[in-house]
């Protein structure tokens, strides 16, 4: 066990302590957020993604050791165990390095090596290997000739089959095959004779080479798609001669032999027959594993920072789903986002009741307090959004509109809960109270909907989908925990992400709340039912209750330190209702003497005393908030260096795609940045961040557009 630790600890660079301490919370079955925010003493501050890393790493040395252990096991049981294999084993810090150990000694399926190995061949490629300096190899070989070996020729070939294997096994070899590969080899792809790519799609890889050291993880992935859709031809090319060479030299140990020859064959032979193409396999296996990982990473960084995005609060929304033939369906919802009234429009072709359609929205205007209009991003959308501009001209009122990710609006749209809550709305009417919640409460709405569906990333329909599930549910829990959740007024879904909560615990609280009223303090938590004391622990920090019996409900404050809460108050004779003192005393407060006097950790007094001074503060709040824009822009105002605001709406590995107002994204590359070289575009952006961009190049026939984070860059 304390191996594992200290390699942990050395792996993420943490003391054993911390480790120790981490693992032993989770075997207790604290939560992750619960751990993050109320446990930093034992952790001394660890955050989610580290604790998730502990585990994950824990996980995997307890698979490591495991599979050592049966390793030595099954040699052992062969009477081949020596303490060379040992210390190898002991040493590896890799399962494919101690599967590489295990290779000669595993059961094998039906090879020509087996079967030359039936045959009673093994003593002589042992013989050969050797490296006799006298003898004939044609004579020694003449002696394993029986009913099932021809002649001498047949046994000097089944000896060779057996040594090719065996030089594929080599543990040493196989490293240094790896090794060479990872370091020197080239990837290259070619287009197929045959391939079907009329759109061009992987046009940059019908002839193209790169180093395997130096492959981006976009790239790789783009080549896997285009080789299983049968387009292009991928290859790894490195110095093979020159690998057989070094490994030939090693096997006669540099000596002359009357075997060599014979080593000679049967090492190219297993060079090029197993080793090369299976390193090659592994190689390949190793950069998609590399490139799924930061893809999911990726992925769930984007998802997170859509979930965070600053609710709208306090303003009433007028949300539009954009078509053409079936009309723009309209939904009018309030500050608490309780759809008001449903219609639709048919502004555009080929219906084209324009007049009607202003006629429409001027009632809606007149009737509600409409303060913003929200229109989704699909099919639609940039007409609707000059059609919309200008009607906010006519208004005597500010009115603002914004543009609205709907990625998954359908989705939800058509979902079992959404016939639950509207069951007498179609899907497209749906959909428009789904855009204007998102600009009202970003978080409670893109909850309803798979993190999947959200399509924020790169290649997701490439990847392990049980893996990129896990990581998004961890980076939707993570966002909720950190907002927290008023109970009194949270969705069902929503309190199944809560720390401590389950699917039947938080339906409980919901048939709570309808058949009691609103909980008043947080201790009424407890009568819940599924919810014993260990779920309470972990559940009621995140837990709000707004206007309740008790203030520090309302706060992110545990429960379980209210006492300390009330202690530091009569220490310095301060009063909840007299505001001013309290956040100037707050302010000066020495925590680490206070911490002292009161016996607890400076960790947990420096987050109650931030939340004193701002106790209903929002998490999101420090996030940039949706761009509001009053009039539109086309391809055709464009001019290079000229200087506009976006909303970053994807991030992906070569850039980040820019709304700017027009009907497609504009991209700025990474290569657009800085000036200096960017590892990756989230050292610099991230989605919903608004970025002053300047264009560096319009391309009118493809629509596109080309900008830059700094005019020097254009």
């Amino acid at each position: 066990m304390e191996q594992q630790y200290q390699s942990i600890a050395k792996e993420m660079n943490l003391s054993i302590k911390q480790v120790a301490n981490t693992l032993e919370l989770l075997s207790s079955g604290n939560t992750v957020p619960f751990i993050a925010r109320y446990r930093k003493e034992v952790t001394q501050g660890l955050d989610e993604e580290q604790i998730r890393l502990i585990s994950e790493q824990y996980e995997y040395e307890k698979s490591l050791n495991k599979r050592k252990e049966d390793v030595l096991r099954l040699i052992e049981t062969q009477g081949k165990l020596t303490k060379e294999i040992i210390s190898s084993i002991e040493k590896a810090t890799k399962l494919s390095e101690v599967e590489d150990i295990y290779r000669p000694y595993q059961q094998k399926r039906k090879t020509r090596a087996t079967e030359a190995a039936a045959k009673g061949l093994e003593p002589l490629a042992d013989y050969i290997m050797q490296c006799p300096v006298e003898g004939n190899i044609e004579v020694e070989a003449k002696k394993y000739i029986n009913d099932r070996v021809a002649d001498a020729k047949e046994a000097l070939a089944g000896a060779r089959d057996i040594i090719a294997e065996r030089v594929s096994d080599q543990a040493k070899f196989r490293q240094l095959v790896r090794y060479t590969i990872a370091r020197e080899g080239m990837l290259s792809t070619t287009k197929k004779k045959d391939a079907d790519d009329s759109k061009q799609v992987y046009s940059m890889y019908y002839e193209y080479s790169e180093r395997v050291a130096t492959l981006a993880p976009h790239r790789i992935m783009a080549i896997n798609r285009g080789e299983n859709e049968k387009v292009i031809s991928v290859s790894i090319q490195y110095d093979q001669d020159a690998l057989i060479e070094k490994i030939f030299h090693q096997m006669i140990l540099r000596k002359s032999t009357i075997s060599e020859n014979e080593i000679f064959m049967a090492v190219k032979d297993g060079c090029k027959r197993l080793l090369f193409s299976g390193i090659e396999r592994e190689i390949r296996s190793d950069l998609t594993t590399k490139a799924q990982d930061q893809s999911i990473e990726l992925f769930t960084n984007n998802v997170e920072r859509l979930l965070v995005q600053p609710p709208l609060k306090d303003k009433t929304i007028l949300g539009v789903d954009p078509a053409f033939r079936t009309g723009c369906k309209l939904a009018v919802i309030d500050m608490t986002g309780k759809a008001l009234e449903i219609s639709a429009i048919y502004p555009h072709q080929p219906v084209n009741k324009k007049e009607e359609a202003l006629s429409t929205l001027s009632k809606l205007v007149s009737k509600y307090p409409i303060d913003i209009i929200a229109i989704g991003n699909g099919t639609a959308s940039r007409e609707t959004e000059a059609f919309i501009a200008q009607f906010i001209q006519t208004v005597n009122r500010p009115i603002a509109y914004t543009i609205v990710s709907e990625s998954g609006a359908s989705v939800y749209s058509a979902s079992p809960l959404a016939k639950e809550e509207f069951p007498d709305l179609q899907v497209e009417q749906r959909s428009a109270i789904s855009i204007a919640r998102r600009l009202l409460d970003p978080l409670s709405e893109l909850i309803k909907i798979d993190p999947q569906s959200i399509g924020v990333g790169q290649y997701q329909h490439d990847l392990p989908t049980a893996r990129l599930k896990e990581r998004l549910d961890f980076a939707v829990s993570k966002v909720v925990n950190r907002v927290g959740v008023d109970i009194n007024t949270a969705s069902e879904h929503l309190l199944r992400h809560v720390s401590g909560l389950s699917k039947n615990s938080a339906k409980e609280i919901v048939r709570f709340r309808d058949s009691n009223g609103r909980f008043k303090q947080r201790e009424q938590i407890k009568t819940v039912k599924y919810i014993g004391d260990k779920a309470f622990e972990q559940a009621a920090g995140f837990l709000r209750i707004v206007d309740g019996d008790q203030w520090l409900d309302a706060t992110a404050i545990h429960p379980e330190s209210y006492p300390l809460v009330y202690q530091l108050y009569s220490q310095l004779n301060l009063q909840q209702s007299d505001a001013e003192n309290r956040m100037n005393v707050l302010k000066k407060l020495n925590i680490t003497q206070m911490a002292k006097q009161l016996g607890t950790d400076e960790y947990t007094l420096s987050d109650i005393v931030d939340t004193l001074l701002q106790p209903l503060r929002d998490y999101r709040d420090q996030y940039d908030g949706p761009l509001l824009r009053q009039d539109v822009l086309s391809l055709d105002d464009l001019k290079e260096g000229m200087q506009l605001e976006g909303v970053v709406r994807n991030v992906v590995d070569f850039g980040a795609f820019v709304d700017i107002g027009l009907k497609s994204d504009g991209l700025v590359h990474i290569s657009k940045m800085a000036k200096h070289r960017v590892k990756h575009p989230t050292e610099i952006v991230n989605i919903g961040d608004i970025i002053t961009v300047y264009v560096s190049g319009v391309d009118q026939i493809r629509q596109k557009v080309q900008l830059s984070l700094l005019k020097e860059l254009i």
